[in-house]
């Protein structure tokens, strides 16, 4: 993992308790309308794994004590199951009623299978609580649903497409929950394209199958199997189910989907998750999603028809049950029954190791759910690492959009660094590529360290912007980094906002070493693609020639302009110690590796526009050798 940049966070900014949140922080409610009871066998339905009794039917009077309870706060409610639309249109209404008549209610969704959607359920609908969001399981095109079937072991996906189709016709705006399996794999944009095919989906969340601790088929009441639990036998192996995907797996298929939804203009109608959840992270704002926020499991309550209480639905049962809703009185109760819970408490522990995690801020340190199935097999690294890819590739998108080749690069990480910002970037940029710009004279200061800024003191501090007219430039740029600076902006012709020679700090009383960096400013998307692939393609000869502690590592980040707000991309190159060395074994041996990253950086030639970078091509070139 690359080294920290900016402090660490507390446990609480990434996973807050419902105690520690004020009335105007929402909590969300899924109601199990029917517990598991569905009208159609899902081989991977995690809600049938709880095996729990079904048949029962929640009902107003428990939606009013929810209401009654959480009075205070604002409530996201999710209508759920197994199939909700189960419960019947009478009862259905009753509850949209109910959940019409709280004024603390501020959002009501339905996820269903679709399969009894009709006229009449959408009627009901317009009747009872028109703002209700509709969400459809769909897993894609046919290929894909075919996990989804029925008691006799027959596909659902006919029936799901005329649902969608009358959603369509009725004006509706619909969600689609697509989960991933391994028959979609390598087939992202066929699975895009058919899903926006349809005029009613404006939202299309993938979701994985982590699904490798299923070890045993779903148990059935009474001694006669339906075929689908048959078929769910057969898919089980020693190695898990068929339907599982593995993290990395789940990780190329959604920036394959990305790169589709860009490419395709698909965005312009359809949102994309995890995707758009992790442009809003890497822009610095909230996400709904609690796989990308503070709000997790203490955040996220499941009802179930015969009283039972409990955390998240991910959540395994019944250790995530919390009390019956007829012990509970005020919310204090609620969060009290978190606080004692030995899986809340297990769950909170695993995102202790994200308070010094880089990627902290933009990950949200995602699901501890997911983290304790990770826990089980002692693979809990694969899931920060797909985490690390969607984020690195995803940046890659946003800043090169026109390129979105890439969003497949292994080389450039997401690396922001705080605080990252300049005066006025506009102006630093025409400044550049004009001699005759008017240049006053800079204020530098030395350091007894070495460190080049206005103060002349260690540490991070204001430094003037030059340019390679100023008179003052060479003075400006610290000796040992001088000659990374002279190959980027002489021989690659680019735009340096920021730069560092490496400091030790010896004897400085808890001062953390810099370790060498240069900050790129392309002047527009067109020259980042092009001197990322670059830079991607100089990494990968600079990997066997560096001095052994020294690596290094590529990263994209973000400069803000501090006159008008805009963030800018920007390509980040840092020499920092390779894991297992000490920093006086780095420090010892940086002027080397200065000199070989200079050299690599001379030898890297500029790639045409459209080439990809040197990891995907390679990897290219690997899958085209094994075909």
């Amino acid at each position: 993992m690359p080294a920290t940049h900016t402090s660490p966070s507390t446990l609480e900014s990434l996973f807050v308790p419902l105690s520690d949140t004020g009335s105007d922080t929402a909590v969300s409610v899924i109601l199990k309308l029917r517990g598991e009871t569905c009208d159609i066998d899902c081989l991977y339905c995690f809600e049938k794994r709880k095996e729990s009794p079904g048949g029962a039917r929640i009902s107003a009077a428990q939606v009013n004590r929810l209401g009654s309870i959480f009075s205070g706060r604002p409530l996201s409610v999710e209508l759920h199951g197994g199939e909700p639309l189960t419960a019947g249109r009478e009862r259905i209404a009753e509850i949209l009623d109910a959940l019409a008549a709280q004024p603390n209610v501020i959002r009501v969704s339905l996820q269903t299978n679709g399969l009894q959607l009709d006229d009449a359920w959408v009627d009901l609908f317009e009747q009872h609580y028109p703002e209700l969001e509709i969400g459809i399981s769909f897993d894609g095109d046919a290929l894909g649903n075919s996990w989804r079937v029925g008691y006799d072991g027959h596909p659902t996906h006919p029936r799901v497409i005329e649902a969608l189709r009358l959603l369509g016709r009725r004006g509706r705006k619909v969600g689609v929950v697509c989960a991933v399996t391994p028959y979609v794999l390598g087939r992202a944009s066929e699975v895009m394209d058919h899903l926006a095919s349809f005029p009613a989906v404006t939202t299309v969340s993938l979701v994985p199958c982590f699904d490798a601790t299923v070890t045993r088929s779903t148990g059935v009441a009474g001694s006669r199997a339906p075929t689908s639990r048959a078929l769910q036998r057969g898919a089980i192996g020693p190695n898990g189910p068929a339907w599982a995907v593995t993290p990395r797996q789940y990780a190329d298929f959604v920036l394959e989907a990305a790169h589709h939804w860009v490419a395709s203009g698909t965005f312009r109608r359809v949102k994309l998750d995890p995707v758009v959840s992790v442009i809003r992270r890497l822009k610095g704002l909230r996400s709904r999603s609690c796989h990308f926020s503070d709000l997790k499991c203490d955040h996220v309550l499941t009802l179930y028809p015969d009283d039972r209480l409990g955390s998240c639905d991910e959540l395994p049962w019944p250790q995530a049950r919390l009390a019956a809703l007829g012990d509970v009185h005020v919310e204090f109760d609620v969060s009290d029954a978190q606080s004692s819970s030995p899986l809340l408490r297990r769950a909170r522990s695993l995102v202790t190791k994200c308070v010094t995690c880089d990627y902290r801020d933009t990950c949200g340190a995602g699901c501890p759910a997911i983290r304790l199935r990770f826990e089980a097999t002692g693979d809990e690294d694969a899931y920060c690492d797909h985490r690390m890819r969607l984020i690195d590739g995803i940046a890659g998108l946003l800043a090169q959009p026109d390129h979105p080749t890439g969003a497949f690069c292994t080389r450039l990480r997401w690396r922001p660094r705080h605080p990252n910002d300049m005066r006025h970037v506009a102006a630093f940029l025409a400044r550049w590529d004009n001699p005759a710009a008017s240049r006053p004279p800079a204020l530098l200061q030395v350091s007894t360290y070495g460190n080049v800024n206005t103060v002349g003191l260690p540490g991070v501090h204001e430094a003037d912007d030059l340019d390679p007219h100023h008179p003052q430039w060479h003075e400006g740029i610290e000796p040992g980094v001088r000659p990374v600076i002279d190959v980027l902006t002489t021989g690659w012709g680019m735009v340096t906002y920021d730069s560092c020679q490496g400091h030790a700090y010896d004897g400085v009383f808890g001062a953390e070493p810099r370790f060498l960096s240069v900050g790129i400013l392309p002047r527009d998307r067109e020259q980042y693609a092009r001197t990322a692939a670059q830079l991607c393609r100089a990494a990968d000869e600079a990997a066997s020639r560096l001095p052994e502690a020294c690596s290094l590592v590529i990263g994209r980040s973000e400069l803000t302009c501090r006159a008008t707000g805009r963030a800018y991309p920007t390509l980040d190159l840092h020499l920092v110690p390779t894991a297992g060395a000490t920093h006086a074994a780095y420090f010892r041996d940086l002027d080397r590796a200065v000199h070989v990253l200079t050299g690599v950086l001379t030898e890297t030639p500029s790639p045409p526009p459209s080439a990809p970078c040197g990891c995907v091509a390679e990897a290219s070139r690997v899958d085209g050798a094994g075909q």
